[in-house]
Formats: structure tokens, C-alpha cells, sequence
């Protein structure tokens, strides 16, 4: 069927109309024609600001087992940490980059497990003036081995927060054993440790480097065996050395054997002799990456330079890595015996700035943490005042709006002709007169 053209709305009236107004005008004086809102109508909306939103926080989870740390945990204070004032609420400048702040450790804090330790993460780099938090800490419970497997829902947040930005940096405590802190005698710890020399328990690391690799954190850095030197925890190497470093050779060569994987081994004893030299339990440079290190302010008493200068401390941790051509790197430190200690904390930032640690995270919980713990707000006043705004990334310069042009008599007058004319003509009409203002 052909199709009639309908001249009811697109008639010829329009083409008349435009004639016959330009007649009358070009009688009153000069005329000029332009095109009015020939601007796409995406350009004349102003841009705004690229700020994106804080992702969302999932409901609080507690793992099956008891934090590994140092000492044992005390409750965190029932008020929010993120309440307590600021010194100067007044807007703090951003500071520019400079090739000396691109050096200093990337930094970040243990918050809590899971959601709601990255949930803090939030509230700490405000209470720090918008300081970058780029380290993420957590650890698998040791308590079974389908927990050190690493369960999915337990991990998803923290891969989300990784993924959520490129140079971010996520820090896994992992345990050799299950029961770990069981209080297992010796004598069960070294069959244990044979064990896995002999290649018994590798199917659970796979099955933890399988799901880091499926839930894209691929570069995930894994503190394996932590304080290992010690007597805590139950894959501690003191019950046989030689067993030990044959377990944790087993398990790195087993999890690099996972196709995706980038993961990087914290070599992670605590400071001092404990029950074994730490350098006795290292397992070689081929399978470790990072040469880390717990470092409290402990025993009671002892000075910050004794804590450099003792067998086995802060100098020789620094110089065994020098030699071994490895990073470094403080997984755990903080305050500890000798109370709210202004002084440690002072000399311990200073530290780690100075040997460019690749990063550090604080224990923030009492007795140790400065934000999330009221006891120490000396310490507190020198962790915020060294690290505030630090890394803070540069906020996005505004979209200037474009002008708005007044319409009308100022420029000229818009003439409304109908779609179909202002489609052939290629825009709407706007008189310009020239010719209305007499001479004097």
C-alpha cells in the first residue's frame, strides 16, 4: 500500500509563515539569521564532578577462631572510634606528590576479620585527615583446615576492597596447621610438620590458591607461618627446623603451581630470639618474597635502640634482608608492655620510613592500636600527626559549568516555525535586529 503524505501538520503553512515574516522584518531594518540551540543538548547540561561512591558495608562476621596475634586480644571500646574529634576540623590542603612520598611503605591498620574490618578502614583514614589506607589485613583462622582453605564468604569483601582499586594491596595471615593454637605439645607438632614435608596436607593449599585466583586477587601477599620462631601458635619451627622449612618449601611450590597465581610469601618471624633464631627456621630466597617482621614494643622496659641493636632485632632483620636482596616488610606492630609509649611510636614510623618497608599494618586493638583503643592517646597523638593526610589521592578538579546564554532580546528573538520547518532549515530561527536604534 503507498503510503499518503499528510499535510494536515507539515503543510505549507510553515514555508509561508517564514516568507512572510521576513518581509515584514526586512522592512523595519537589517536582519541577521542564525541557528538557535544548535548546541547537542548533552553539551548544555553542565558535568558533574566524578566522585564516586563508598561501597557498600556487609553485616559484621566472626570467624570460627580466635584472632592469631601476639597477645591476647582485648575487647575493642564499645563507642565508635570514628567519634572522637578532630584537632582541626578546619579542611586540610591536599599535598602534592613528590618522589620521597612515592617511597615511604604503603600503611593500613588490622581492624577486625572480615566486612567490618574493611568497613573501619573507612573511619581510620578519616580520622587520619583522608590519609590512603592502601593495605588490607586479615587472617584465616587456624582452627580447621576448611577455614585455612579459605571460605569464599569470609574472603569476598576483602577481594572486593582489592579489586576496587589497582594499587591497593591485600595481606593474608595464613596458618601451616590447623588447631593452631591449640597449645599442641612438641612432640605432635614435629610428626605434624613431617607430615606436610611429605606433601600430606598440599590439597588445602591448593584449594585456598584456587579461590584467592577465582576471586581476582591473584597478587594476594601471604604471611605464612607467622612467628614462627615463638611458642604460640602450633606451625611454629622450634620442634624441628629442618621439617619446617621442607613444609613451607612444599607449600609455596604447591600454591605457585596454581595457573593465575602472583602471590607473594612474607617470611614473617617476631623480633628478638624468642625460642629459636628466626634466621634458623628461613627457608630460602627462592621461596620467599618479603622478608617481614612482628615488631611490639616488648619486654617491658626496653628501650627503642635495644630493640634495634638485641640478637635478632630490627637491624638484623634489616641487614639478613640486604643480604638476601629482599624487601621488607612489618605485618604486625605496636604498642605493648610498656603502655602508652609516645616515644616507640615516634621512633617505629620513623623506622620503617627510613628502610622503605614495601608496607606495614598496625595491630589497632588494645592493648596495642591507637585509634580503636582510648588507653594510649599519646601514642595516639604521633601515629595520627606523622600519618595524617598521607598518600591522601588528589581530589578531582571541578567540571566548570558551561555559561548560560541569556535567550532573547539581549541576542536576538527565537521564532518558533514547527519541527518539520526547523528539520528542513537545519535549526530554529533567531531575528537579530540591527536597524531599530535611530541615529540622535
Amino acid at each position: 500500500m503507498v503510503r499518503k503524505r499528510r499535510w494536515t501538520r507539515y503543510g505549507r503553512l510553515p514555508l509561508v509563515a517564514v516568507g512572510a515574516v521576513l518581509a515584514a522584518v526586512t522592512a523595519a531594518g537589517t536582519v541577521s539569521i542564525e541557528r538557535a540551540d544548535a548546541t547537542p543538548r548533552a553539551e548544555r547540561i553542565p558535568a558533574a564532578a566524578n566522585v564516586p561512591a563508598p561501597p557498600p558495608v556487609d553485616a559484621p562476621q566472626t570467624p570460627a577462631a580466635t584472632p592469631p596475634v601476639t597477645a591476647p586480644p582485648s575487647p575493642v571500646p564499645s563507642a565508635d572510634p570514628s567519634a572522637v574529634p578532630s584537632a582541626d576540623p578546619s579542611p586540610v590542603p591536599v599535598p602534592t606528590a613528590s618522589a620521597e612520598a612515592a617511597t615511604l611503605p604503603a600503611f593500613g591498620a588490622y581492624l577486625d576479620y572480615g566486612p567490618l574490618g574493611v568497613a573501619r578502614m573507612t573511619k581510620l583514614s578519616d580520622w587520619l585527615d583522608g590519609a590512603d589506607l592502601r593495605v588490607g589485613h586479615t587472617y584465616l583462622p587456624g582452627d580447621r583446615w576448611s577455614n585455612i582453605e579459605g571460605s569464599p564468604t569470609f574472603l569476598d569483601s576483602w577481594a572486593k576492597w582489592r579489586r576496587d582499586r589497582d594499587d591497593r594491596l591485600f595481606v593474608l595471615n595464613v596458618p601451616m596447621l590447623e588447631r593452631n593454637e591449640a597449645h599442641i605439645p612438641d612432640a605432635a607438632v614435629r610428626t605434624l610438620l613431617r607430615q606436610g614435608a611429605a606433601g600430606d596436607f598440599d590439597r588445602h593449599f591448593r584449594v585456598l590458591a584456587e579461590r584467592l585466583v577465582a576471586l581476582r586477587v591473584p597478587d594476594t601477599v601471604v604471611v605464612l607461618g607467622w612467628e614462627m620462631n615463638g611458642i604460640t601458635y602450633t606451625h611454629r619451627c622450634g620442634p624441628d627446623p629442618t621439617a619446617w622449612k621442607a613444609y613451607w618449601k612444599r607449600i609455596v611450590t604447591t600454591m605457585r603451581a596454581v595457573p593465575g597465581q602472583k602471590f607473594r610469601f612474607d617470611f614473617a618471624p617476631t623480633r628478638g630470639l624468642d625460642a629459636v633464631p628466626w634466621t634458623d627456621c628461613y627457608p630460602g630466597d627462592d621461596v620467599v618474597d618479603i622478608l617481614g617482621m612482628d615488631a611490639y614494643d616488648q619486654p617491658s622496659g626496653k628501650s627503642f635502640d635495644e630493640q634495634v641493636s638485641e640478637p635478632y632485632g630490627l637491624q638484623r632483620h634489616v641487614d639478613f634482608a640486604a643480604e638476601h636482596k629482599k624487601p621488607i616488610s612489618y605485618p604486625e606492630w605496636g604498642l605493648f608492655r610498656n603502655g602508652d609509649n609516645p616515644e616507640y611510636m615516634r621512633r617505629m614510623l620513623a623506622w620503617m620510613d627510613e628502610h622503605k618497608a614495601v608496607y606495614n599494618t598496625l595491630t589497632d586493638y588494645c592493648p596495642h592500636g591507637v585509634w580503636q583503643c582510648r588507653q594510649n592517646p599519646r601514642a595516639a597523638q604521633v601515629y595520627r600527626t606523622v600519618l595524617s593526610g598521607r598518600d591522601r589521592p588528589a581530589l578531582p578538579l571541578p567540571v566548570p559549568a558551561r555559561p548560560v546564554e541569556p535567550a532573547g532580546p539581549p541576542k536576538c528573538s527565537p521564532v518558533r516555525l514547527g519541527d518539520w520547518a526547523e528539520r528542513v532549515l537545519g535549526g530554529r530561527l533567531c531575528l537579530r535586529f540591527h536597524a531599530w536604534e535611530r541615529p540622535s
